[in-house]
């Protein structure tokens, strides 16, 4: 079953997909995953389709809880990939889509999605499959192999020599990769244009206009003449529906992307005096971070205009002063939010981390022991409240502490190094020398090389 071209749609379906193209413009995901799993459903093979679907997807992704996501798709992949791809390719292929609804960067759905195109006969559908693995992890040799080998059985060799040149790149003398740029070259030289074989002209080039569309709109950075269309077409479209809520999200959308974060303020703003915006949490949020961004964004400039005048005594003050403003905007923005979500824990460890750089130890001793809750940063929590009874001298309090975030994790990482070595510097500090050099023997069998661990092993032996 090869690939189906738009072209060759009922022309009402065609027209859904021109409106799913005008609502990916707009931001309505929804509805464009919605028109494309319909039409997938009936027409698995039209790739075009499953790319608009996909832009779709990856849009929503990055606008969601990435985290809950993942979850999600961590706990339904493991029942959908012990159905035989050989066996039913066409049940394979729909557990995959399901699998990159819950989450689109899965590379495991993905490659379940080529293996069960190509068995369909899919061949470009595979072959964009593993562009997609690539497009997830870019350093990833073997999706490029796959990748470039699947375009030349689509018999796309120009694209199996861009995957060759990308492994090149990275590995001068890859062997595999030169075999692949030897193949496709060959490929290409003894291509008679296929283009010109196949359809009409009129259906060919309405394919390739859909193409080009979803190219633009594939692109993570925008171009900035089309986003500054994209910004002129969203605010043309709120005049003419100020309450609709989308058309401002749009406009916000297009000046973060020019990291024109003071104007995309203003009409988040407008967003949220809205009747639909005035409840929204994530606008909530997002007005938080783009405060956050001005004034990140306003040291920044002033960072670099004391590099040029060192000794500019005004310009540090003023950069002294935008410090001091993002520190007390963030303190306020994440108090505020834990007032009104008391059992929020993630926020309150949060919080509790805003303290400790203040310095105010007590607010966020109290902050994290709340953050504790929280699965999540409970280890973190555990840490961040034993170094702050650390800085109010209560060692043994703080001890106690580290010794619970040291027994929850299993694997020596750099978190676990740094709460040993807390740990240590509380017993060093309490007096307790022999307790103290037993937890740096930890880390030195482990890691030589960690902070001044191998200086106060040496000193040590070097007393006895």
């Amino acid at each position: 079953m090869p690939e189906v071209p738009v072209s060759t749609l009922d022309p009402r379906i065609q027209k859904q997909l021109e409106n799913a193209q005008t609502a990916l413009q707009r931001g309505n995901f929804d509805y464009v995953i919605e028109v494309t799993s319909q039409v997938l459903k009936s027409t698995p093979g039209c790739l075009q389709v499953r790319k608009l679907q996909r832009v779709a997807q990856m849009r929503q992704f990055q606008t969601k809880n990435k985290m809950m996501t993942k979850a999600f798709g961590g706990m339904t992949q493991a029942g959908f990939m012990f159905a035989s791809v050989k066996k039913d390719p066409a049940k394979a292929l729909e557990n995959a889509e399901k699998l990159l609804a819950a989450d689109p960067t899965s590379v495991s759905a993905l490659k379940l999605l080529s293996e069960a195109a190509a068995l369909l006969d899919y061949l470009e559908t595979a072959a964009w499959a593993w562009e997609c693995v690539h497009n997830v992890s870019p350093t990833d040799r073997e999706a490029l192999i796959n990748m470039g080998e699947a375009y030349l059985v689509a018999k796309k060799p120009k694209d199996a020599l861009r995957a060759a040149d990308e492994i090149l790149k990275m590995r001068p003398q890859d062997g595999d990769a030169l075999n692949l740029m030897r193949k496709a070259s060959i490929a290409i030289t003894s291509d008679k244009g296929n283009w010109e074989e196949k359809g009409t002209f009129r259906d060919k080039l309405k394919d390739e206009a859909m193409a080009v569309s979803l190219e633009q709109a594939s692109k993570v950075v925008t171009s900035e003449e089309m986003n500054v269309r994209l910004i002129k077409e969203a605010i043309e479209r709120h005049e003419k529906q100020p309450e609709n809520l989308d058309h401002l999200r749009a406009i916000v959308d297009g000046y973060r992307k020019q990291n024109n974060f003071e104007e995309a303020l203003v009409w988040l703003r407008k967003a949220r005096q809205l009747q639909a915006g005035m409840g929204d949490t994530s606008l909530e949020k997002q007005e938080a971070e783009l405060q956050v961004a001005v004034l990140e964004k306003r040291i920044k400039v002033l960072e670099a205009e004391i590099a040029t005048k060192p000794d500019d005594a005004d310009a540090k003050a003023r950069f002294e002063a935008a410090r001091t403003e993002l520190a007390s905007f963030k303190l306020a923005d994440t108090k505020s939010y834990v007032e009104r979500y008391p059992n929020d824990y993630g926020a309150r460890f949060t919080l509790a981390n805003l303290y400790f750089d203040l310095r105010d130890y007590q607010n966020a001793i109290a902050n994290y022991q709340q953050a504790q809750k929280n699965p999540k940063v409970r280890i973190q929590a555990l840490a961040g409240m034993g170094k702050a009874l650390k800085a109010r001298k209560m060692f043994d309090l703080a001890v106690a502490q580290l010794q619970n975030a040291k027994g929850e994790i299993p694997v020596m990482d750099d978190i676990k190094k740094d709460i040993i070595y807390e740990l240590a510097d509380c017993y060093e500090k309490m007096g307790k020398k022999e307790e103290a050099i037993g937890e740096y023997k930890i880390i030195y069998a482990d890691d030589i090389g960690y902070r001044d661990v191998s200086d106060k092993i040496n000193a040590f032996y070097a007393s006895q």
